[in-house]
């Protein structure tokens, strides 16, 4: 009975692009069984996922954005901050700078004050010493020329009045004669 069948299966004509009948139905029902178990389980899984999948994404971008944009906050207040840290440096330099001239300047009228005290000083002191050094040189003179005119003249000149006049006379007629030549 197989034989038959096989033999008039293979008498009989079949087009090769359409499958026998039973085996169509088959395939159909199998399908159809396939697809509603996609549509009813697995799909609703699938859209689930995705749609999980789709919000993490687009929660995570919102928080990248979010991110940056705090970033980005960050940022501007930090250059803020920078640019206000070298205003007020320079603005201390400046300062620094303005006190070291003020200072330089008290200093140098400070030095300078000085100075002309010792110079003052030292003129004043000058002055006395050249005072000191002329009373006793106008004494020493005066005694080396008494004692010599005494010795010339061969008599005592131990006038006190009358010596001191007479060398006053002739030291005053030595300086004259020493600025008239200059």
């Amino acid at each position: 009975m197989i034989a038959n069948l096989v033999q008039l299966a293979a008498e009989e004509e079949q087009s090769p692009l359409l499958p026998p009948g039973p085996e169509l139905l088959v395939g159909t029902i199998a399908f159809a069984i396939v697809f509603f178990f996609f549509w009813k389980k697995l799909l609703p899984n699938i859209n689930k996922v995705l749609e999980q999948r789709r919000e993490a994404i687009e929660g995570g971008i919102e928080k990248a954005e979010a991110a940056q944009t705090e970033a980005q906050s960050v940022l501007e207040q930090y250059k803020a901050q920078l640019a206000e840290a070298r205003h007020e440096a320079a603005r201390l330099r400046q300062e620094a700078q303005e006190q070291g001239a003020q200072l330089i300047a008290e200093m140098r009228a400070e030095g300078q004050r000085q100075r002309e005290e010792i110079i003052a000083a030292g003129h004043a002191q000058i002055a006395a010493d050249r005072k000191a050094a002329s009373q006793s040189l106008r004494q020493d003179v005066g005694q080396l020329a008494t004692t010599l005119a005494g010795k010339l003249v061969g008599e005592s000149l131990e006038d006190h009045a009358r010596q001191s006049r007479t060398i006053d006379r002739f030291l005053d007629e030595l300086e004259e004669k020493a600025e008239a030549a200059r």
